[in-house]
């Protein structure tokens, strides 16, 4: 296995788990947790153009493993070794207004959304479930769900995809639903998610809640037990993170306790996550960056120098839309509050909106 790494790492330098591959420590472990290891290691391995190259699975598995995890961690997140790390937390979003239509008035109207991953440490983690396990967790959300139903503020449905579930949608809903970006893909088809365990059992214990207003969604059952968001058209990111802070009080509220780590803060299937365990992004048409949504590539390198991520319009490993249409998040989880990734997110967008339009672009009515 070390010579297969050495291979990786030589033809995919960007794939964490090869890049900090510490041989020593691996042999000096005992059999059992070689194994172990190995199953976190699993995707990254047969997926060598993975970034990370790992996904946990047991919420233990940052602290047991933390000699190999934690260079890895610290290289996506920027965080230099010997550096403490220290994950707080900040919902307080009426310190600091930022509302796009201050950089431009025609980023009044975006499509935002700003979500969070939760576990419960009552389970394993989604790689290592079982399909017992699965449906499990699903009736013990659901069960909450129920406090929710009569919420003026928060009262919607649940939309289970699990064959035989009371909650079950047809074919045609859950397809109008992932047309509309608001339910999760069919994960079998994902190399990365099949490899790690992730999407295993497709797809019980799989499913949303929606509010009435369709603003404030909990997607049950793929990567982490829970990913709970909020989305909006607007330009007003306060009010979209108060959204969702708000909604993530009311299901603490009614939920086993979420998994946590006294180190990396909330604990999330995938690295990239941990800390806040947040992922916010909006939708922008940038044409000129993206040569008519033809190439990401100098797109990304501009964002990057920004610390943002940039994906296609329909999320990872997707091209922009032809007109430039993409995704843009700060890549930053860990060690970052709440409302540090609200303004990076809104400086970022607002400086590559300034060179869309020092490019020529700009003029579409809106983004």
């Amino acid at each position: 296995m070390p010579s297969r790494i050495a291979d990786i790492k030589a033809a995919h330098p960007d794939n964490l788990m090869a890049r900090h591959f510490n041989n020593d420590y691996f042999q000096s472990l005992d059999p059992a947790k070689q194994k172990r290891l190995l199953k976190v290691f699993a995707s990254g391995l047969e997926n060598p153009d993975s970034q990370m190259g790992a996904y946990a699975m047991n919420p233990d598995d940052y602290d047991l493993f933390a000699v190999q995890l934690d260079p890895m961690i610290r290289d996506f997140h920027a965080i230099a070794a010997g550096t403490p790390i220290a994950q707080k937390h900040d919902w307080n979003t009426s310190a600091l207004a930022c509302d796009l239509s201050a950089i431009d008035p025609r980023l009044s109207d975006v499509s935002m959304r700003v979500r969070v991953g939760r576990n419960l440490s009552t389970f394993p983690l989604p790689g290592a479930m079982d399909k017992n396990q699965r449906i499990a967790l699903e009736n013990i959300v659901v069960m909450a769900f129920k406090t929710l139903l009569d919420d003026a503020e928060f009262g919607g449905r649940y939309l289970s995809i699990t064959p035989g579930s009371p909650h079950e949608i047809d074919a045609a809903e859950y397809d109008q639903r992932v047309s509309a970006h608001q339910m999760f893909k069919d994960m079998s088809g994902d190399r990365y998610l099949n490899v790690a365990g992730i999407s295993g059992d497709w797809p019980y214990g799989r499913g949303m809640y929606v509010s009435q207003r369709e603003d404030f969604l909990v997607w049950v059952g793929e990567e982490d037990h829970l990913r709970i968001m909020a989305m909006q058209r607007g330009g007003n990111l306060n009010a979209l993170f108060a959204r969702l802070h708000g909604g993530l009080q009311r299901l603490q509220g009614v939920l086993p306790p979420f998994a946590t780590s006294p180190v990396y803060g909330n604990v999330t299937s995938c690295p990239t996550n941990l800390g806040a365990g947040m992922r916010a992004s909006l939708h922008m048409k940038l044409p000129q960056l993206t040569s008519g949504g033809q190439n990401l590539d100098g797109l990304k390198s501009e964002a990057k120098a920004l610390g943002l991520a940039v994906r296609g319009a329909g999320g990872e490993h997707s091209a922009a839309g032809a007109d430039g249409l993409v995704d843009i998040s700060p890549s930053a989880r860990l060690g970052v509050t709440e409302m540090e990734i609200m303004r990076r997110l809104y400086d970022g967008a607002a400086k590559l909106w300034e060179k869309e339009v020092a490019a020529g672009g700009g003029e579409h009515d809106d983004a």
